[in-house]
């Protein structure tokens, strides 16, 4: 004798309805996924962005420090300027200084130097001369400021210019450009 099982209706369809997923539920798993996708694109690209602003940051105290082994080397110069004296390359322009040698330009290197050997107040200004100039190649709009309260104190401030990074529209702020500054005290 032969069993014959019997399938009834109701389990035919329960079984049909749980074989597999419909399209309507793929579609949204897919939605969800594009919206996990750039989601983790945009962090990419803030992580991206965040490493050049570390990468500025870094090359502003490079040459701050440059400044500072300068200013050491030269103590007879910087460890006797006059109270308050104070140094500004701005963006682009002329330096001024309360110091007025420091604005001329003098060559000093020993081989092809027309003022060598130079004098404390010239090497500075070579100094800052060229200083200034591989500030300006390695960060962009920046304004150099050297400020000494007495002879024995000494700050350098470089500030620069660069592009702000955000996560959404409401915390870029008004513009997409941002003033950065970068400040080193020196007992020269």
């Amino acid at each position: 004798m032969q069993l014959k099982h019997s399938r009834s209706p109701k389990r035919i369809g329960e079984r049909q309805a749980a074989a597999g997923f419909t399209l309507v539920e793929v579609l949204v798993a897919l939605i969800i996924i594009a919206v996990g996708m750039l989601g983790l694109a945009k962090i990419q690209a803030l992580a991206y962005a965040s490493t050049g602003i570390a990468g500025t940051q870094s090359l502003a105290a490079l040459e701050a420090s440059s400044l500072v082994s300068a200013m050491r080397a030269n103590r007879n110069y910087w460890s006797t300027v006059a109270n308050n004296f104070s140094y500004v390359n701005p963006t682009g322009g002329t330096p001024t200084s309360t110091d007025g040698t420091l604005t001329n330009t003098y060559i000093c290197t020993v081989v092809t130097g027309t003022n060598a050997p130079c004098t404390p107040p010239q090497l500075a200004a070579h100094d800052l001369a060229v200083w200034t100039n591989a500030l300006n190649q390695v960060l962009p709009r920046s304004t150099a400021t050297i400020s000494c309260a007495t002879s024995a104190s000494c700050s350098i401030t470089i500030a620069w210019v660069e592009n702000n990074v955000s996560v959404n529209t409401q915390t870029q702020g008004s513009t997409a450009l941002q003033q950065q500054s970068y400040t080193v005290f020196v007992v020269p």
